[in-house]
């Protein structure tokens, strides 16, 4: 069995793992990726990057469907579903590619195989059962990621109930699909099917869908959901799942009632949970709660030299959240200054048809949390950019301490507010107040002017609305 030293491992090579490593290079440490499956990990192979390129298909399926708005006409418009998801798979293949390729060039020692602690300071790797290396680092990452939650009943079988890897590469397309969860994946999913095609229902145990999201853009987000034909059921639980010969029986609890629905597929959305078994964690100071590692502030295990990242601890779980993570890790390792990582700070997106955005505090959360705020709003059926685009359903809020000017949240529906959102991002690191985001200047015409105005709007001085 070979053995090799280095300063720092990682155990895991997803986007947080791969970029605390390529950091650990970039400042003189010897660092290795131990990755057992894909380098990119689940948001590059099976999440972030391939969901978009099928939802980039589903939006153009849902604009050639309405080509007679802007001036065109086509007959016998179709879509290869085999060729859709071979797209997907095509894109995702190309970008872990591309990150080993970045850890090449970055002297990053990459290791195929199972990981697993073995003592302080030391990896064992096998593969295929076998033991094949062993390493020697004083600082190990754990960087493990995590996978879909499952609830007693409804067990994914592959086949009728699918989790989000069977949603990603269906070999036919099904009529009508049942999605068991609000969050993001399951609203992606749900939005991915509907402009395909496929009857849609969303059931959701909370009072409304989107539930991290402000319940002003959950409310419109539900209703333009509704609008394009998906049928959304919250304060509702599905207690069963029956699959049959054609597709499943999904028992549903509401209200104190139960009613059964019939679907092709349904789709399992209920949260993660970290991989935490199978590394070693036995025997070590490394607390687990709730599936999730427990690290403090600087990303540091109860177990001296054993560091946590990403999925595998606590929230938001977001690929640049994990990537973020990494490299302040590190760089605490290396005995850096850093900031401490301000989760508040971190965009969320949901990449529907209308996209979804935001940042920092909801209203309510903003309110219970003490502050008197102001709040504005601008709807995108009034910004000259969006109604060109043939695309004015939504609307930026923006939130403020009436006391400080402080930007609080920020929270969008809307065409590409994903990509938007980042101003507001921006904003909120510089720890930029209300009068210097209304005195910048906005490019006309654009997308962005809604920013502006919504800020405008927030103390009294909106201009187009």
């Amino acid at each position: 069995m070979a053995r090799h030293s280095f300063d720092i491992a990682v155990l895991g090579g997803g986007p947080g793992g791969y970029v605390a490593a390529i950091r650990a290079a970039q400042l003189g440490m010897k660092a290795c990726v131990v990755e057992r499956e894909h380098l990119g990990g689940i948001c590059l192979n099976w999440g972030c990057i391939p969901t978009k390129a099928l939802l980039r298909t589903s939006e153009i399926n849902h604009l050639l469907g309405n080509l007679d708005s802007f001036g065109f006409a086509a007959e016998s418009v179709a879509f290869d579903l085999e060729k859709i998801v071979k797209r997907s798979r095509d894109v995702a293949g190309r970008l872990s590619a591309g990150v080993s390729h970045l850890l090449g060039k970055n002297e990053v020692a990459v290791v195929e195989g199972h990981g697993r602690l073995e003592g302080p300071g030391k990896l064992s790797v096998e593969r295929n059962g076998t033991p094949v290396e062993e390493i020697e680092a004083p600082h190990i990452v754990l960087a493990t990621g995590a996978r879909a939650r499952t609830l007693p009943g409804l067990e994914p079988d592959g086949e009728r109930i699918w989790t989000y890897r069977e949603a990603m590469v269906p070999p036919e397309m099904p009529s009508s699909l049942l999605v068991i969860g609000s969050g993001a994946i399951g609203i992606e999913f749900a939005s991915f099917y509907r402009d395909l095609g496929a009857e849609v229902t969303v059931v959701e145990v909370l009072d409304r869908i989107l539930p991290v999201e402000d319940e002003e853009i959950s409310s419109m987000a539900q209703k333009t959901f509704e609008k394009q034909g998906i049928e959304i059921q919250t304060d509702a639980t599905v207690s069963a799942l029956d699959p049959n010969g054609a597709g499943v029986t999904a028992t549903i609890e509401a209200g104190g009632e139960s009613h059964r629905i019939e679907v092709d597929r349904a789709i399992l959305a209920v949260g993660i949970v970290g991989n935490v078994e199978d590394i070693g964690l036995e025997g070590t100071a490394v607390e687990v709660d709730r599936g999730h590692v427990v690290v403090n502030s600087r990303n540091e295990t109860g177990e001296t030299g054993i560091y946590a990242i990403g999925d595998l601890v606590g929230p938001p779980w977001l690929a640049h959240k994990a990537s973020h993570e990494g490299v302040i890790c590190v760089e605490r390792i290396a005995g850096m200054e850093t900031r401490p990582l301000d989760v508040s700070a971190i965009p969320g997106c949901t990449y529907c048809r209308p996209q979804i955005a935001s940042v920092g505090l909801t209203e309510a959360a903003a309110k219970e949390a003490g502050h008197d705020v102001r709040v504005g709003r601008f709807p995108y059926l009034a910004n000259g950019k969006a109604i060109a685009l043939g695309d004015d359903e939504g609307m930026i809020k923006t939130i403020f301490d009436a006391s400080t000017g402080a930007l609080l949240g920020a929270h969008m529906i809307g065409a590409e507010v994903t990509e938007l959102i980042q101003g507001f991002a921006i904003a909120r690191t510089l720890e930029t107040t209300e009068a210097e985001l209304m005195e910048t200047v906005f490019p006309h015409p654009t997308l962005s002017e809604t920013m502006h105005e919504s800020v405008l709007d927030a103390y009294g001085r909106a201009l187009h609305f």
